[in-house]
């Protein structure tokens, strides 16, 4: 029988689950990250994780976990898990959403909704793609640089505009504090955020994590309005996928939005090559 346990000690869980997701560094990109950061990089600011385990006669099966303010992420739970945490979770915690590969999420949506009364909504369609060979656009003009904390003003300001875009939310309704919070931990804890400039002018901006487990993954990738049908977002990215080799990464890896083939087409130019299908689903409440 599973036995499903939640954990308060963040090195405490990756003392039990490091090694189930390493196995995998690409597919467990997002919970590898977001564990490095928390336990190499604490903020002050940073809320409680939720992490959950679930062993089968004393074995490790699945491993799910949140970091606020982001949804419950599932790479480490397989579709024939979702229902046994979702058991678990219901009426235990609230969760705004979930994300991960597309079977497992679906699989704990169905529990979730049948567990909680709570509505469910696809708020985006991802792949995942991992770096193959870097083949870095050759005739785009302009060039690279490491971004520093004088970069702080223009990032926070991208990363929100981002944010607007991929959430359609309206900017006033973005809290700026929240996005110059994430960009400046970025910036201190070792992140390669890179600054494509023709002449002085920035023209576009892409960020990865520092390699954990040998990987690094890219995102966001931002071009301003203005900027954009010129090649900058394609000489970024590149520009940052060396970054993260330069700094370790065995793996680069990044997600798109389905939604938009022209960043699909864009990233497997440059040597990106298709992992799995990905979604993420928000919850809202009954009635809502």
């Amino acid at each position: 029988m599973a036995e499903v346990t939640r954990h308060d000690d963040l090195a405490e869980f990756w003392a039990l689950t490091g090694d189930f997701f390493n196995a995998d560094p690409v597919f467990h990109t997002i919970p590898i990250a977001a564990v490095d950061r928390r336990l190499h990089h604490a903020d002050p600011e940073d809320e409680p994780p939720l992490l959950v385990s679930v062993t089968e006669d004393g074995v490790l099966v699945a491993a799910a976990l949140r970091t606020p303010p982001w949804p419950l992420t599932l790479s480490g739970v397989g579709p024939e898990w979702a229902e046994v945490v979702a058991d678990a979770l219901a009426g235990e915690v609230e969760l705004p959403g979930v994300n991960g590969p597309r079977e497992s999420v679906e699989a704990f949506v169905v529990a979730w909704a049948a567990r909680t009364g709570c509505n469910a909504r696809e708020h985006m369609a991802l792949r995942l793609y991992a770096l193959d060979e870097l083949d870095a656009p050759a005739d785009v003009p302009g060039t690279a640089r490491l971004a520093t904390m004088d970069d702080l003003d223009l990032l926070t300001d991208w990363r929100t505009e981002f944010g607007v875009e991929a959430t359609g939310q309206d900017r006033d309704s973005t809290s700026e504090d929240r996005v110059r919070l994430m960009v400046r931990v970025g910036l201190e804890s070792g992140h390669g955020h890179l600054i494509w400039h023709v002449g002085d002018t920035p023209v576009a901006w892409a960020a990865a994590n520092a390699p954990a487990s040998g990987m690094s993954r890219i995102g966001p990738v931002y071009t301003p309005p203005e900027h954009r049908r010129h090649g900058y977002g394609a000489a970024v990215t590149a520009a940052c996928a060396a970054w993260a080799q330069e700094n370790g990464a065995e793996h680069v890896v990044l997600y798109t939005d389905l939604a938009n083939p022209t960043s699909n087409s864009i990233y497997q130019r440059i040597g990106f090559r298709p992992v799995v299908d990905s979604a993420e689903f928000v919850f809202t409440p009954a009635g809502g």
